[in-house]
């Protein structure tokens, strides 16, 4: 792992194994390991989430954590749990409107949640990967 993701890692409150694999710094000992397939920038905007939950079409707001080409981490004020399937509408910079994605709840750690992105058309990609780009020059 380079100097530059290794500083990104722990910005996302994950450490370096030795290996590739990044553990969360809550994470118990030999409990979760995970293996990133693309880096994840600083990001901090305000972001809208849409679900349908209990028969009924609801939002919630939250502020975003990091991101990366295919996903984004974000603390809510609503609840969702792993699995879900949600309506993402993000504020990105370099865009003049909000990007709206759908993405699954992939974890839940108190208020904080990880999301991956589902079925990006091509617009969508190349937005994410220009601002993850932009996102790389600022860490």
């Amino acid at each position: 792992m380079s100097k530059d993701e290794k500083a990104q890692a722990a910005a996302a409150g994950a450490s370096d194994t030795g290996s590739g694999t990044r553990v969360p710094a809550n994470a118990p000992a030999g409990k979760v390991a995970f293996t990133r397939r693309f880096p994840r920038f600083v990001i901090d905007v305000r972001l809208q989430v849409k679900m349908f939950q209990a028969g009924e079409f609801r939002s919630c707001w939250g502020r975003s954590t990091e991101m990366g080409q295919d996903g984004i981490g974000a603390t809510l004020t609503g609840s969702l749990e792993p699995g879900e399937i949600v309506t993402l509408e993000i504020p990105l910079p370099l865009t003049p409107y909000p990007i709206k994605v759908r993405a699954i709840v992939r974890y839940r750690q108190g208020l904080r949640y990880g999301f991956e992105f589902l079925t990006l058309n091509d617009g969508q990609r190349d937005t994410i990967q220009r601002v993850c780009q932009y996102l790389a020059t600022k860490a």
